[in-house]
């Protein structure tokens, strides 16, 4: 009887603290919803041509619809803000659990940096992939200084303090996580045309680190020991600057690895890029406009390139995908009507 007691008294403890946890952790509902990005891919049919995995620069600036619309193109982003190489390299080891995609694209941004930089960010790609060993080594690679191995598996300790900031949402979306993408592509179609970009900061060394440049030779390897095809990409936006010192290590790196490469920077007017309508931030990121000319460039390269299917003859591909794609034209058509009579977007949420 009194094991009973104990045992039963210990489940209560766990439902009371597990509830806690969960009331506790962001819902990225309505503000920072980049950091529901990376969960919604274990949502996702794990059917997909090609998987972009980087920072800010490939769930803002590709999408993946576009790719659908006018390639029969399958894909999915798991992008996040900040997102450093060594978390693209092991959220590409988390994706092979799943699927093995034809092609992986990875913006080269990232390669800037050589070390754990912010914690915060670093949450918004780890707390959503799911438990694995990719997931442990991918905490273990990133950690900043002082940052929490226990807080990982148990962020009760981590937003514990986050009961003063405990909202509607967070009661709303209990049980089940808002969703702010389609197929990992944030859709935004306000327009705030580019101004005055900052000169670039003067740097004392331009050179990659050796972190940085391990974790590409790492993702050149496990590409090619899973027959994937492997693209590197600098996505065309203004700002923040990509020196060109830092494109030709890069543009070596892809010749001497018979990797494709294309600095999307060079090719703004073939792509048809007006920097006055096809960004929402000034040119940091494309809106929705400027995501679907660049889809529509990017996916004739690849299809001519790699020789990719189209499978919208494919039945059952073809009606999930034209599921997104009326969801998506929905979604854009929402955001217009609300720019249309309130001067604003009022939510970004799918649903």
């Amino acid at each position: 009887m009194r094991w009973v007691k104990i045992i039963s008294a210990a489940a209560v403890f766990t439902l009371i603290f597990l509830g806690l946890q969960r009331l506790l952790v962001p819902k990225y509902a309505s503000v920072v919803l980049e950091g529901g990005l990376i969960r919604e891919y274990y949502q996702s049919d794990f059917n997909h041509d090609i998987i972009f995995i980087g920072d800010c620069e490939v769930y803002a600036n590709f999408s993946p619809i576009a790719l659908w619309e006018e390639f029969g193109i399958t894909s999915f982003i798991r992008g996040s803000p900040q997102q450093l190489i060594w978390q693209s390299y092991y959220l590409l080891h988390d994706t092979l659990r799943f699927e093995t995609p034809e092609i992986v694209v990875f913006n080269v941004l990232s390669m800037q940096y050589n070390e754990p930089q912010y914690e915060p960010y670093n949450r918004l790609t780890l707390d959503g992939m799911r438990w694995s060993r990719a997931k442990l080594n991918a905490i273990s690679a990133s950690r900043t200084e002082g940052e929490d191995w226990l807080s990982h598996f148990f962020p009760f300790f981590r937003y514990k303090d986050r009961w003063r900031d405990i909202s509607a949402e967070d009661f709303r979306y209990f049980f089940r996580n808002p969703r702010v993408s389609i197929n990992g592509f944030m859709i935004r179609s306000d327009i705030m045309p580019a101004g005055f970009i900052p000169a670039p900061l003067p740097r004392a060394d331009f050179q990659f680190g050796d972190k940085a440049l391990m974790y590409l030779e790492r993702m050149v390897t496990l590409a090619a020991a899973n027959n994937i095809n492997l693209v590197l990409v600098k996505a065309p936006t203004l700002y923040p600057h990509w020196h060109a010192q830092w494109d030709a290590q890069i543009v070596e790196f892809a010749e001497k690895n018979n990797l494709l490469y294309i600095n999307f920077l060079e090719y703004i007017d073939d792509i048809g890029l007006d920097f006055s309508i096809d960004t929402f931030n000034a040119g940091l990121h494309l809106n929705v406009f400027g995501a679907e000319k660049l889809a529509y460039f990017f996916g004739g390269i690849l299809t001519e390139h790699f020789g990719l299917q189209d499978r919208r003859s494919e039945p059952q591909v073809a009606t999930r995908w034209n599921e997104k794609s009326e969801l998506y034209h929905n979604i854009i058509a929402r955001q217009q009507r609300e720019i249309e009579t309130y001067g604003r977007i009022q939510s970004f949420l799918i649903n």
